[in-house]
């Protein structure tokens, strides 16, 4: 059964039909005012205003709400309010917008239903009359808060630079720039992603100028298995087949997670506009390299057989056995997207295509026939479960753009109590009929319908997440490891007169192959107090004739703290620039304190021994490791006067959840720091925190530690 829980609203192609059946599953969870089922039937929730005389009384035919608590929300799971959006169209493609509330009409399961609640949604991209210039989005918050506006139209391009080839890419970059300067209005919130793009950093924007230039650079990389980043080093000489399973997974889950991202943004209609050639897990035998990478059909005997796999009961059987898996995986995507009121409009590059694949690659014509149908399937199974449309086997693709706005622009928003009120589980269909004759008319076909249990576990209130330090001691993992030109660590510490000692240190990024940028040779360094108080001038490491030490320490007053760093290469040019805001912590508070964890990595034997001898090691700054790795981690603890400090120091997973104790050797000296010793050879490859604290129930500081352990 699939459940989407959205926020409240604020205030104010035609084709070859394809018998691929259809089910919704899974879906996330989270609480809020509505939940949004399947194809938009909704669990209305109440939160009982105070005074309860106040309360309206329940709607038509649903029990009425028990009495709760006061602040407690009253969820009634007795009547299902289903919301359809409905397009319609005369026959050359034009919105009909003169039509009302009694020339509707809806079945469910083919019963008949009343009509409660009808609107035409029409929209231009342009301000409403009197308002002022769009906002533009800075943050999060004018995503959400613009999103949110009934006068807005929102346009996603998932360019599937895995399933375009380079020639068809960039053909196609012109018409997505026309259809954004001369369709798309200056309110419209667009947004891009590849396959590859975590959906958390997809923005909404109306810097459409911005978009076009990620247009631009659009390059398809279809049957191109050359890795380009370190996700694709781990598959890349895997066999063809396995790589672009993979391929087809990571594509189909990003449009997946786009939609998920989209609902929780709004209510209203949204548009994804995906460009690809189509999927398919079959693989031709005269393209099944075991070495992807490499290719070239290296013991590979239908390598140039062109009959190779024609009338074979073995081909046939692996193809039909790759469709129904590449039909489970579409599922998910296009229920994601009918929970998320998002329609996936597929816009095949290729325009009127005649092959699927090149000459050179030795395919046969009937095997070539059988490809091509069924990538062209695949996006019409997409667009047609989701309400988009197909653009496939068109040269105008500009005709068909405009159609996307077309649909964005006018359709009808229809609700009704459903007079079943379904609690079963099972898909519930939906037929929406317009009396007026000569009209096309589209809406979602229905919607599952959740069982009682479901119901209850959809309202529940959510399991509560890590705690704040664990996700910060993450995300710094992931920022350490995307570092273009530098990667940096600051460590607070005590110091005399009141003031913290701030200990800066840093290394050379990891480069990728093919980057020509200049190796960092220094950072100058300039730091400085939130009152401009200058703290630190110069370079690390210095001047010739100074220690090579990459690593900086200074005294500053708790409070605020800015790192201005430049970024100079071998030849003395700056190459990158960074700044560094920072809040420096008082250690003079009669509290138990505990100072920045350092991490000393050690490859060899021989190399750990040396930094457990050095107690001036310099911290590694890195969050990525091997398991061959072994860690030193030290940091310090003291308590008010003179009262012993006992840390503990645990290993938890990713969630937050407690895996090992880790042993804390405490100094033998006054001064000396505590220390971990954490080899990584027994722990699989994935990331991890590690958790120190120190004190009771009732004064306990923690500090966390987030790394990755790599194969």
């Amino acid at each position: 059964m699939d459940v989407c829980l959205t926020r409240p609203a604020r205030p104010e192609m035609p084709g070859r039909k394809s018998t691929w059946t259809r089910r919704l599953t899974g879906g996330a969870v989270a609480l809020a005012a509505t939940v949004i089922l399947g194809a938009g039937a909704s669990i209305r929730a109440q939160q009982p205003p105070s005074p309860p005389s106040s309360q309206p009384p329940p709607a038509s035919g649903a029990p009425a709400a028990p009495d709760a608590p006061a602040g407690q929300p009253v969820f009634r799971t007795g009547i299902n309010f289903v919301r359809v959006d409905v397009i319609v169209s005369d026959k050359q493609g034009r919105p009909v917008a003169d039509l009302s509330k009694g020339d509707f009409e809806i079945l469910e399961d083919n019963r008949p239903q009343v009509v409660q609640t009808f609107k035409l949604v029409t929209l231009d991209g342009n301000p409403r009359p009197g308002e002022d210039a769009p906002r533009a989005i800075r943050s999060d918050f004018d995503e959400e808060t613009e999103a949110q506006r009934e006068d807005v139209r929102i346009f996603v391009f998932v360019l599937d630079d895995y399933h375009v080839r380079r020639s068809t890419s960039m053909a196609v970059r012109q018409p997505l720039i026309n259809f954004i300067r001369t369709q798309v209005g200056p309110m419209d919130l667009l947004g891009v992603m590849y396959p590859l793009t975590p959906v958390t950093d997809m923005r909404l924007t109306r810097n459409h100028e911005g978009i076009i230039r990620v247009i631009e650079k659009f390059e398809g990389r279809k049957f191109d298995y050359r890795p380009r980043n370190e996700f694709e080093e781990q598959y890349s000489q895997y066999p063809v087949e396995i790589v672009e399973r993979v391929r087809n997974q990571v594509s189909l889950s990003a449009v997946e997670g786009l939609a998920v991202r989209l609902g929780g943004l709004r209510e209203g209609r949204k548009s994804i506009v995906l460009v690809s050639e189509g999927y398919s897990n079959y693989v031709p035998p005269q393209l099944r390299d075991s070495n992807a990478e490499i290719g070239g059909g290296i013991g590979n005997p239908n390598r140039r057989n062109p009959f190779a796999g024609e009338n074979s009961q073995a081909e046939d059987r692996a193809r039909f056995f790759s469709d129904i898996d590449l039909q489970s995986e579409m599922r998910d995507v296009y229920a994601a997207c009918n929970r998320a009121n998002a329609s996936i409009y597929t816009l095949d590059p290729r325009g009127l295509a005649v092959f699927e694949f090149d000459i050179d690659q030795g395919i046969g014509f009937k095997q070539d026939s059988q490809s091509l149908n069924a990538t062209q399937d695949s996006l019409r199974v997409l667009a047609d479960e989701t309400d988009g449309r197909a653009i496939v086997n068109r040269n105008d693709l500009d005709g068909g753009l405009k159609q996307v706005v077309r649909d964005a622009s006018a359709y009808y928003l229809v609700g009704y109590d459903s007079s079943q009120a379904p609690s079963d589980g099972k898909f519930h269909e939906i037929k929406v009929r317009v009396k007026r004759p000569g009209v096309q008319v589209r809406a979602r076909k229905g919607y599952w319908a959740l069982t009682a249990e479901e119901a209850t576990r959809a309202v529940a209130p959510p399991a509560p997440g890590p705690e704040r330090g664990i996700t910060e001691a993450l995300a710094a993992v992931s920022s350490a490891n995307r570092a273009r030109a530098i990667r940096t660590w600051v460590g607070m510490g005590p110091a005399s007169s009141g003031r913290t000692r701030v200990t800066f240190v840093w290394e050379p990024a990891a480069t990728v192959p093919g980057d020509r940028r200049e190796v960092p040779a220094r950072v100058s360094l300039i730091a400085a107090g939130g009152d401009g108080q200058p703290y630190f001038r110069g370079k690390v490491p210095g001047e010739a004739g100074e220690a090579p030490v990459s690593r900086a320490a200074f005294d500053a007053v708790p409070g605020k703290l800015q790192l201005r760093l430049s970024i100079e290469g071998t030849s003395g040019q700056m190459i990158d620039s960074d700044v560094l805001d920072l809040v420096v912590p008082d250690f003079t508070t009669p509290q138990i304190a505990l100072t920045s964890l350092a991490v000393h990595r050690a490859r060899t034997a021989r190399e750990f021994q040396q930094i457990v001898a050095d107690p001036a090691a310099v911290p590694f700054a890195g969050r990525e490791f091997r398991r061959t790795d072994r860690l030193l981690i030290r940091f310090g603890a003291r308590a008010p006067g003179e009262a012993p400090v006992s840390p503990v120091a645990t290993l938890l997973n990713r969630a937050g959840q407690k895996m090992v104790d880790l042993p804390v050797k405490a100094p033998a000296d006054a001064g000396a720091p505590f220390q971990v010793d954490l080899p990584l050879s027994s722990l699989p490859s994935g990331e991890y925190v590690i958790e120190v604290k120190a004190g009771d129930a009732g004064s306990e500081v923690k500090q966390f530690l987030g790394v990755k352990v790599i194969s």
